[in-house]
């Protein structure tokens, strides 16, 4: 917020169609990358038009939750819950994450240690419980495994500046710098976008030279799972930033009243802690 008055109640706003609108967004979406996964041939073009369509709403959400902060209609209170509701967010994006890790857990040290004991040693004679598996069966076929170098220590360098770097916008924009806090900003946007760009080419690779894909067993499933949805978090975490810049741009925020950096900047914070024990855990360990 740019601005804040001082009145001790809430500011309640009209009745809004976004939320409803940005749910069909987020369905055609979803449903389209889960035909797309079964080769459903037009199941791209939806999904790619389920996400025209949901940032479309977010364009026009952001704007009006812009338009009452810049209005002067948000107060301490409503400031109070923005921040309890932007924590909250980011604690069930820490269980979102932590059901991912806890599954390539069980799969890697319960799981396999079952499937490799003599129980079943009489179904499957030649299986070696070893990470990365091709499964007992090794219906996937053979893959190579991903290591951490180069592309992922090029991004967690990647990540780790973005961090700094959104740190020193921070500090020039509470100290009034403002030119300074978008150069700095810029060049986080920049970096997150260059993370993105590896991590496309990653998985290029992965597909055309490993012969690793979503069907590569439960080494396959959880490292697209995981990388994925954390790819898909540093868009979102972007893009946040990105309307940030453009408001810092056009005028907004003071050092005093400026949630909205300081929100994007603690889910910004939270990718990267994610990205550290991805980057330990799937490619390391």
């Amino acid at each position: 917020m740019s601005g804040q008055n001082d009145s001790p109640y809430y500011f309640v706003p009209n009745p809004s169609r976004h939320p409803v609108t940005a749910s069909i967004g987020l369905l055609i979406m979803l449903g389209s990358f889960g035909l797309w996964l079964n080769d459903t041939p037009w199941a791209p073009y939806t999904m790619f038009a389920g996400l025209l369509w949901l940032l479309f709403v977010l364009w026009h959400w952001f704007g009006d939750a812009i338009s009452e902060s810049e209005g002067g209609m948000y107060g301490k209170r409503v400031d109070l819950s923005f921040r309890w509701s932007m924590s909250w967010f980011i604690f069930s994006e820490v269980m979102f994450f932590g059901a991912f890790f806890g599954a390539l857990f069980y799969a890697r040290e319960i799981a396999m240690h079952q499937l490799g004991s003599l129980d079943y040693k009489l179904i499957w004679p030649d299986f070696s419980a070893v990470w990365p598996n091709e499964g007992p069966a090794a219906l996937a076929g053979h893959f190579k495994a991903m290591v951490p170098f180069p592309v992922p220590t090029i991004n967690t360098a990647l990540l780790l500046s973005s961090g700094a770097t959104l740190t020193v916008a921070h500090h020039a924009l509470r100290d009034d710098h403002r030119n300074k806090a978008i150069a700095w900003l810029a060049a986080t946007v920049v970096l997150g976008f260059a993370f993105l760009c590896m991590q496309a080419f990653e998985y290029i690779h992965a597909y055309n030279e490993l012969n690793l894909t979503l069907a590569s067993g439960i080494y396959g499933s959880t490292f697209f799972l995981l990388t994925g949805f954390h790819g898909f978090h540093v868009f979102l975490g972007g893009t946040m930033l990105s309307v940030v810049l453009v408001r810092l741009i056009r005028g907004h925020f003071n050092p005093d009243h400026h949630f909205a950096f300081e929100g994007a900047a603690w889910y910004w914070h939270f990718v990267d802690v994610v990205w550290l024990g991805l980057y330990v855990v799937v490619y390391w360990l």
